[in-house]
């Protein structure tokens, strides 16, 4: 039920007398962020279902966790329940025009919607020390194993690459003193449990190729509605540093592919993080710093980023303070916290004369909402009590047979099911080991010859045949015939993805050093 017209999305409204409060979010602004928050059962999910539908119809895709598993709705018709019937008729709705809208499953286990995997080498060490929640020494061996990997020419692409190289570094650790410094064994033997830990939570599923193509989420249907990408995050949720790390790795690809377009007048994919709490729980404040960078500089990238979480107090001033787009939902002030939280919120929301906004939070009722939004100019408007529009698509999941056959039909279908594992630095380092081994075992040799260090050259392994000679075009030059005009794309072969995948894993290792992605090379120089 979500309207669209020149004044924006229309998210939320109040009735009063023959006059009536409407709350329209304008695209142009969607990009400086947002705020959703309000305690369980408040009315977040309806709110994230009205928003995703806004901007569909305006042919704006859309990514969003679906952590209770109720927004595949969105996908459905919907229809007038008693239930929604007597919502609507006392809160002096119009009747909703009732609708579906395109949707991609998306599940990093794959069990319900399409696989979403990265290299290990292209989240980096940052990254993955935060998911193995490493101390501060730890992390620094963890970089010195992606740098020696980059020295050696090794590709790390999946989990058994990485534990190889860990157990690698870690035998000839003295070998390696010199030149990069002390390697502990007791460093190496905490990265390689934390790296078991993930495996048995499945996250090593996430990990490999063919690797995610972030245009993918940029998709439109052949109405010119956007599509919305649904991440099935119900078991991610049982790791939390996994989800975490996933949505930011997510985030910072973003930033890293799309190019500068400034202020657009909708923009090109808006993002919602759900949970957002878990992205900052024992952060350390350079990660902080980085996602506060993240966060600011995206704009303009056209992306909008819109977190999701209970307490305002989650989410740390620095990049509180880039959020412009406010919804409130209502917290309960029963302990000192929750009473600091309510203040909190309510003097981060522009002040209205005529309410009481600390007072408001408290009283709040499902479905209804404290919205500031911005206006014309970027300036907040004045804080309204208002109802959330209700969804025009079904309201709570769909069946399984509805899954799958949007999961059968959908335009990357067969292009991420089936995982790749080609030769990379587990393979090489099982060479190496039995080149070393089959001299020893010679009756006249009793020295072992010294192992030969593969040539320092990045991103081309001695093991890897080289690849043959392509146009001489970027690997995101494509991009722009995606962006550019928001059609709807042709739908790739798993070869396609494939031959993508190893060209981009190649190129993401040339020049890297220590630190990959985005949230590194904004500090230590960016990718090209």
């Amino acid at each position: 039920m979500a309207q669209s017209n020149d004044e924006g999305i229309l998210i939320a409204q109040h009735a009063q007398g023959k006059s009536s409060i409407q709350c329209f979010l304008r695209p142009d602004k969607a990009n400086r962020h947002g705020l959703i928050t309000g305690a369980t059962g408040t009315g977040k999910t309806i709110t994230l279902q009205t928003l995703a539908e806004g901007f569909s119809n305006l042919g704006v895709p859309v990514f969003m966790a679906d952590i209770k598993g109720d927004l595949t709705g969105i996908s459905q018709k919907g229809e007038l329940t008693d239930k929604l019937g007597k919502i609507i008729k006392e809160r002096a709705f119009d009747e909703p025009a009732f609708q579906s809208f395109p949707v991609t499953l998306w599940d990093v286990f794959g069990d319900q919607g399409h696989p979403v995997r990265a290299t290990v080498s292209d989240l980096g060490p940052l990254l993955l020390a935060r998911m193995l929640n490493l101390n501060e020494t730890q992390e620094g061996v963890l970089q010195l194993v992606f740098k020696i990997a980059d020295d050696d020419g090794l590709l790390l692409l999946d989990m058994k690459d990485l534990r190889a190289m860990c157990q690698h570094v870690g035998d000839n650790a003295a070998t390696y003193t010199t030149e990069y410094g002390n390697i502990s064994a007791a460093s190496i033997g905490a990265i390689q449990r934390g790296l078991m830990q993930v495996e048995t939570q499945g996250g090593d599923q996430f990990f490999g190729e063919p690797m995610l193509n972030i245009a993918d989420f940029m998709q439109t249907d052949g109405s010119g509605k956007g599509v919305v990408n649904i991440l099935a995050a119900d078991k991610l949720m049982n790791a939390p540093r996994l989800y975490a790390t996933f949505l930011l790795w997510m985030l910072s690809e973003l930033f890293e592919s799309l190019p500068e377009v400034g202020d657009l007048d909708k923009p090109k994919l808006v993002f919602f993080f759900d949970e957002a709490h878990l992205l900052f729980n024992d952060a350390p404040k350079v990660l902080i710093e980085r996602i506060e960078l993240v966060v600011r500089l995206v704009r303009s990238k056209g992306v909008g980023v819109f977190f999701v979480t209970q307490n305002p107090l989650d989410i740390p001033d620095s990049v509180l303070a880039q959020l412009g787009n406010r919804v409130q939902h209502a917290l309960r002030a029963f302990t000192p916290r929750d009473q600091k939280a309510v203040k909190a919120a309510a003097e981060t929301m522009r002040a209205n004369p005529g309410l009481d906004v600390a007072a408001a939070i408290t009283e709040l009722g499902v479905g209804e909402a404290l919205v500031s939004l911005l206006d014309e100019k970027g300036r907040p408007a004045l804080t309204e009590r208002v109802f959330v529009i209700p969804p025009s698509s079904q309201i709570g999941p769909i069946a399984p047979a509805q899954r799958k056959e949007l999961i059968d039909n959908s335009i990357v279908a067969g292009v991420y099911e089936k995982a790749v594992d080609r030769e990379s630095a587990f393979e090489a380092l099982k060479g190496r080991t039995q080149s070393r081994v089959a001299p020893s075992a010679q009756p006249n040799s009793t020295v072992s010859e010294p192992v030969a260090r593969a040539p320092s050259v990045r991103g081309t392994p001695a093991s890897v045949p080289e690849a043959p000679a392509a146009p001489e075009r970027g690997m995101l030059d494509g991009l722009g015939d995606l962006l550019g005009g928001g059609t709807r794309r042709t739908r790739a072969s798993a070869g396609e993805q494939l031959i993508k995948s190893a060209a981009s894993s190649i190129g993401r290792e040339v020049g890297r050093q220590i630190i990959r992605g985005v949230l590194g090379s904004m500090f230590g120089g960016s990718r090209r």
